[in-house]
């Protein structure tokens, strides 16, 4: 049977080797917002969902050096290159292969920041139900710091994208609003102008004095 996320597994089986070689050029604001997460805390326990070929995981790990870190992703072929990218960072950071549709955090009291960062927009379906597991994954103070694809401004981008199962029409905004009171909620121009991208820091409404 062809699922989307065995599509989206056999997409990642080509573009693994040439992600990081091409990504930067239009992924903005990955480091920008591990940085506005590192001005307000310093979180101890850390989930990165589709963490790709490690590079977040990396600059998380320079960030937080006390941190224990978990990056989950669903291609292997992905997580085969960010384990190597990672090696100097000994077991502090894990990896696991497989959707996240689920919470993780077993009998942890759950995680202090999870991250999502150009993932999200590509679990479709399955966005909802990440949403969901990190509502459930975050402890009591913790947060969730998104950085992705919002909205297209020009005619035809937003299907172009589809085409590379990018779904981006502003539901992320919608979703996380619906779950999570914004500390940071910022929609920035890219290329001036050819579509909006998201920054979204929260809290679970739930959380103690939310």
């Amino acid at each position: 049977m062809n699922t989307p996320s065995s599509a989206l597994t056999r997409y990642y089986q080509f573009h693994a080797g040439i992600y990081d070689a091409t990504r930067w050029s239009f992924l903005f604001g990955r480091e920008d917002i591990l940085k506005q997460v590192r001005r307000r805390a310093a979180p101890l326990n850390i989930l990165e969902i589709g963490c790709g070929t490690g590079h977040n995981l990396n600059l998380l790990a320079k960030f937080f050096p006390r941190a224990s870190i978990i990056g989950i992703d669903l291609s292997g072929t992905m997580l085969a290159k960010a384990k190597m990218k990672l090696s100097s960072h000994g077991e502090r950071v894990q990896l696991r292969e497989a959707a996240y549709d689920a919470p993780i955090r077993g009998e942890s009291e759950g995680f202090d920041l999870i991250l999502a960062s150009y993932a999200l927009s590509m679990f479709n379906p399955g966005w909802e139900q990440a949403l969901q597991a990190a509502e459930a994954d975050l402890s009591p103070n913790g947060r969730i710091a998104v950085v992705d694809f919002h909205q297209p401004r020009l005619p035809g981008f937003g299907k172009w994208m589809g085409m590379n199962h990018v779904r981006m029409d502003g539901h992320l905004l919608a979703g996380l609003q619906s779950k999570f009171k914004p500390e940071v909620c910022l929609e920035r121009l890219a290329y001036g102008g050819v579509w909006d991208y998201l920054q979204f820091i929260g809290h679970k409404k739930t959380a103690p004095g939310v």
